[in-house]
């Protein structure tokens, strides 16, 4: 099951978890965490057991959509530079503000809220998240309505903000308002044009922010935790010669040699000339020479590559790439 979301903030190529979870932008992590339990609930099988086609989609929805929301906005790290990233992306739309087009009745109310959206923005919101959950084949527009919503809501915060600035800046003396008009003018020369399109972040720079924190935990020898943040990086692209490398660096370090296979195998068919890749099936050729021959010299021994307990044959091989392991 998939939901083809084009509108809010998904159309900026960012998935908007706000959205998927029915909560506020503004949400702490206590209201996160109540919202997302009462969803789990509300998808759980047992609610849905008599309906073998319900139940389905609700797992699906939960697996896909729901639980990698939550996992998202309830990491410390992960949950401030998606902030960042929302904060960047009102400022963008409030400078093309005369740009954008909504296509939701709320979102095109709230539009016309003015000062009053903060007021308005959580009223409107609990109309629709009061229903977002109930029917499961429309879920995927509930979560669309939301988004624009949040759009709406980030653009006019971001523009009170800057007419703010403006004002304050206005009634200031002359030489801070020469100073003020400088800094305009050279923020303007960075700009493409006042016509260019919103820059979003790219979906190439979304999976290298997850590959940099996942070899940063490797590095300390928590490589669950590595593998996990590599796995949303290859929600993102599938195909991520980096993210597929590390990965198999990951697994070759906790001595999972099929996994590590699997991925270096992926990594080297998308781009076999990457220096990460190249490294990386360095890796795994020498410690299947490794495994391969300490079975030569001991046929009777079980292979221990892929064990719990047993330690590799070059433990200090991988320092290279992440440095010695946590112990």
């Amino acid at each position: 099951m998939s939901f083809a979301i084009k509108h809010g903030l998904f159309k900026l190529n960012i998935t908007d978890h706000h959205a998927v979870l029915g909560v506020s932008i503004d949400a702490d992590p206590k209201q996160i965490r109540l919202r997302y339990l009462k969803i789990a609930q509300k998808l759980h099988p047992d609610k849905c057991r008599t309906d073998q086609a319900k139940m389905k989609i609700a797992g699906q929805i939960l697996s896909k959509f729901v639980n990698p929301a939550y996992e998202q906005l309830s990491r410390k790290n992960t949950f401030a530079e998606h902030q960042l990233v929302l904060t960047q992306i009102g400022k963008r739309l409030a400078e093309n503000k005369d740009r954008i087009s909504v296509k939701s009745e709320l979102a095109q109310e709230l539009l016309k809220a003015g000062d009053s959206v903060e007021l308005v923005y959580p009223k409107l919101l609990k109309k629709i998240t009061t229903e977002q959950y109930k029917s499961l084949e429309h879920t995927g527009q509930e979560i669309e309505s939301i988004s624009e919503l949040n759009l709406v809501y980030l653009m006019l915060k971001s523009d009170r903000g800057i007419n703010r600035n403006i004002q304050k800046n206005s009634s200031k003396p002359n030489e801070t308002v020469v100073k003020s008009k400088a800094t305009a003018t050279q923020a303007s020369a960075n700009a493409s044009s006042p016509s260019a399109p919103v820059e979003e972040p790219t979906t190439e720079s979304r999976v290298t922010a997850f590959v940099n924190r996942a070899q940063q935990y490797i590095s300390k020898g928590e490589f669950d935790r590595g593998i996990q943040e590599l796995k949303d990086a290859l929600r993102i692209d599938p195909n991520h010669a980096n993210a597929h490398a590390v990965m198999g660096q990951a697994y070759l370090h906790k001595k999972q040699l099929t996994m590590a296979k699997v991925h270096i195998g992926k990594a080297f068919k998308a781009d076999p000339h990457n220096q990460l890749v190249m490294e990386s099936k360095k890796a795994l050729d020498k410690l299947t020479r490794v495994a391969n021959n300490s079975k030569t010299s001991n046929p009777g021994a079980a292979d221990k590559t892929n064990g719990k307990n047993s330690k590799p044959a070059n433990s200090g091989f991988f320092s290279g790439f992440f440095g010695s392991k946590k112990k």
